[in-house]
């Protein structure tokens, strides 16, 4: 039995101690805790202390990144590192900050070696290119694969002992903050520009993993929609599919509580009115996503998720699945597997998708309703809703359910879930 105040590490405090193969978790709330495995089960009165990290300082709007020479300044920065990925070389995205910097006569280096599912080997070689290039600062221009590349670029430039990378899986207790980053997002989904968390993949071992850090937050984001317009639509589908996992997730975790929650409602709600609206080209709509994946990073990155990350993760690290894309099979079909353990809470979602009776009818069915919602959502953006159209087989379920089930991201879920469990919704998906 592990009780443990939520908010602390993330994800990983929600751990049950799996060594004494106790299958009951309780977890703390402002006005109580509760047994997880047993939805109506009061334990006990207790008072909680709730943690939030933000960035200091973010910048919204179009031509945001139009402030970055000024803040850098304001530091007493002196030269850039920018850690991005060869798209956004190629496509010109990258020149758009470059070419501000030009003008205000501020140096820089561009790191572009970054992978999807951001690898060990990619990190470290960064980390060694930072260190010849000169630079006092970095920029983490992308999605989330250059934002976490260049986390752990500067988590581990100011606390060498990590040079191996693996070792900062889960909560590392580094002792300094991270070399300064700017985050400018360039998709709007995955909020590491605002978050205390980054995904690494370990190559050796074909699975992803979660570092949790504090020390690793960029100091200032960037939030300009202007960067995020030319994102195709598939793209567009999987960070938006991405964002309202994130929302969904750390609104119904047992972590979540009154700030956490006004966060991730407006954000679901938000995405729940312009997702479509965006994959098919709606430029306003698009800049309201830019805004919501921000607004919910807030959330999730201080109250945790559960086990539609916690599944998707051996999905990229095994089989090289696109985040978002695999957080869209899987949504849905947890949201089904949770329904009966999030109170009223699923009437929220519902209304946000527009269900008629979400305060009025009977709670099952409102339950059972959001949960088509937003699989009628997925299916209408054409993510692919099995786990077979991306390539799993037969073969890969157990390890995919073993990685799972230890995935830091798990016991944040708010139904336990054994690795039976999580084997059984992965072979539903195929």
């Amino acid at each position: 039995i592990f009780c443990e105040n939520a908010h602390r590490k993330g994800c990983v405090d929600f751990q049950p101690n799996r060594k004494m193969g106790s299958m009951m978790r309780i977890v703390g709330h402002g006005n109580g805790c509760y047994d997880t495995a047993n939805k109506h089960s009061r334990l006990k009165e207790t008072s909680m202390v709730y943690r939030m990290i933000f960035n200091q300082t973010a910048y919204f709007g179009r031509g945001a990144i139009k402030e970055i020479p000024g803040v850098a300044k304001s530091h007493g920065f002196t030269k850039a590192f920018i850690v991005t990925d060869p798209v956004l070389l190629e496509t010109g995205t990258v020149k758009k900050v470059t070419d501000v910097l030009d003008e205000a006569g501020m140096p820089y280096e561009v790191f572009d070696n970054v992978k999807p599912n951001p690898p060990v080997e990619c990190i470290q070689d960064g980390v060694a290119k930072f260190a010849a290039s000169g630079a006092d600062f970095l920029i983490g221009l992308g999605g989330g694969s250059p934002q976490d590349t260049c986390k752990g670029i500067g988590i581990i430039t100011a606390n060498p002992e990590f040079a191996d990378v693996l070792s900062l899986e889960g909560v590392a207790d580094t002792k300094n903050p991270s070399v300064p980053i700017f985050g400018v997002p360039t998709t709007a989904g995955t909020a590491s520009e605002t978050t205390i968390n980054y995904v690494v993949t370990d190559t050796a071992n074909k699975r992803k993993f979660v570092a949790v850090d504090p020390h690793d937050i960029p100091i200032v984001a960037f939030v300009d929609p202007d960067l995020t317009d030319s994102m195709p639509r598939g793209l567009k589908v999987a960070t938006g599919l991405d964002a309202l996992t994130h929302a969904i997730e750390g609104y119904i975790t047992p972590g979540a509580w009154s700030l956490s929650d006004c966060l991730s409602m407006q954000t679901i709600r938000m995405i729940a009115k312009n997702l479509a609206k965006s994959a098919d080209g709606d430029v306003p709509a698009g800049e309201q996503m830019a805004y919501a994946s921000y607004i919910t990073g807030m959330a999730y990155s201080n109250v945790g998720l559960g086990l539609v990350h916690g599944m998707a993760h051996p999905l990229g690290g095994r089989l090289g699945v696109a985040h978002g894309v695999a957080n869209g099979i899987l949504l849905a079909p947890v949201m089904e597997y949770n329904k009966d353990f999030t109170g009223e809470k699923y009437r929220d979602i519902a209304d946000a998708f527009g269900v008629e009776d979400a305060y009025t009818g009977d709670l099952e069915t409102v339950r059972e309703e959001a949960v088509q919602a937003v699989h009628k959502l997925t299916v209408d953006l054409k993510n692919p809703t099995t786990i077979s159209e991306v390539g799993a087989t037969e073969a890969d379920l157990e390890a995919l359910a073993h990685d799972a089930f230890n995935d830091v991201c798990t016991p944040g879920n708010p139904r336990q879930a054994t690795e039976e469990d999580i084997l059984a919704i992965y072979k539903s998906l195929m």
